[in-house]
């Protein structure tokens, strides 16, 4: 039954999933707000450039939520809360879930829920907590059909950039994501290879798991653009974009192009024409 839910945010004709990310005001880092300083005026510009699924948090689903109309995209509730990405690192860092995770989804009628799962050098206690939410929420999703969508992500050692950064190495993005799966992942949100061509051996270790591609940083339109045209024609189910989007001049003509590349299979260079 979780089959259901899962409907409502993969597209029918492509059976991808394009999911645009606006949680980023949950991790208490102000450079994560440029661009959605106004977040109900950011939501209602993604949802009008058709997006498959947009990613919220329980204090701001509700402007999603209340847009009247069957056609606007589908919720994904991110379920956790971490203080691991500023450039100063806190004494004590975290990763915590909110209370009644799916129950609080199912009120808010969400199509999938999404959780952490961090490789943090020098920081296992983090791992833990991610590890420890992941068996927390998982009966539940089971037992509500609520689909589990895990995020494995691997960062760079702090002392190299100043605080933790994304690191790309196959050989470890690969076994986080195995062990995502193990967990029970229904969909998995990993990070981008810094060699994007062996991608597939990513979509590989997921097996059947559908692995949908985080954005990252913010890069130029024809960096996204033709990474996610890679990326698809490795055998990505899809993108999970934030800040290229809502940090976009035109975040509603950059959503346009990316879903021309995802859905329609469309070239980089011929997308750019909804950038014009």
């Amino acid at each position: 039954m979780k089959q259901y839910r899962l409907n409502r945010i993969f597209n029918a004709k492509s059976n991808r999933c394009f999911n645009v990310a606006i949680d980023h005001g949950f991790f208490n880092e102000a450079s994560f707000l440029k661009g959605i300083e106004n977040i109900q005026q950011a939501i209602q510009v993604v949802v009008e450039a058709g997006p498959d699924a947009v990613q919220l948090t329980v204090g701001q689903a509700h402007y999603l939520q209340s847009i009247p109309g069957r056609d606007k995209p589908g919720l994904v509730l991110r379920t956790d809360i971490a203080n691991v990405y500023g450039k100063s690192i806190p004494d004590h860092l975290f990763s915590r879930m909110i209370e009644q995770p799916v129950e609080q989804a199912l009120k808010l009628d969400a199509s999938c829920v999404v959780v952490n799962l961090f490789n943090i050098p020098g920081q296992p206690v983090v791992a833990d907590h991610c590890i420890q939410n992941i068996l927390k929420i998982k009966p539940f999703c089971d037992e509500y059909s609520m689909p589990l969508m895990v995020e494995p992500l691997v960062f760079q050692s702090a002392d190299k950039a100043g605080g933790y950064t994304v690191d790309g190495n196959p050989d470890k993005i690969i076994p986080l994501v195995r062990q995502a799966v193990e967990l029970g992942a229904d969909i998995i949100k990993a990070d981008p290879t810094e060699n994007i061509d062996v991608y597939h051996k990513v979509i590989e270790t997921a097996g059947r798991i559908p692995v949908l591609v985080r954005g990252g940083g913010k890069v130029s339109d024809e960096v996204i653009l033709e990474r996610t045209e890679a990326l698809m024609k490795q055998g990505a189910a899809g993108i999970v974009y934030g800040r290229n989007i809502i940090q976009h001049q035109n975040p509603a003509a950059i959503t346009r192009a990316l879903m021309a590349v995802v859905h329609e299979n469309l070239s980089a260079r011929d997308a750019t024409k909804f950038l014009k």
